[in-house]
């Protein structure tokens, strides 16, 4: 296949349309979920509190960032997106499950927040 011809069908699918009219990358990865690595990989260069610059950035609660962060992360598009980031991403926030699961009088965090079937 010529180098044009590839060029062009490799173009078309990074601008393939997903879900709600986003634009994805070559990687898979969505506008928003390109933004939000972006986002993270650069936060602390941007000089402002970090919840402050997610509200401006992304008209989010850091609360709900934080939620669309860890789904992000453990998806393979993201991994692929940027390795790195995202595995150091994850490593923070299982040393973060692992340091809350320690804590003395706690139960461990999947057994505290599964519903129970008898109620």
């Amino acid at each position: 296949m010529p180098a044009e011809a590839r060029s062009a069908d490799d173009a078309d699918r990074d601008a393939t349309p997903g879900p709600a009219g986003t634009a994805r990358s070559g990687s898979g990865l969505d506008e928003r979920g390109a933004a939000v690595l972006a986002f993270e990989q650069a936060w602390w260069s941007r000089g402002a509190a970090k919840e402050d610059a997610i509200r401006r950035e992304f008209g989010l609660s850091a609360a709900r960032y934080y939620q669309v962060l860890n789904a992000l992360i453990d998806t393979p598009a993201a991994i692929a997106h940027d390795p790195m980031l995202v595995r150091r991403l994850q490593r923070v926030r299982e040393a973060r499950m692992a340091a809350r699961a320690a804590r003395p009088g706690r139960a461990p965090r999947d057994a505290r927040d599964r519903p129970r079937l008898d109620d």
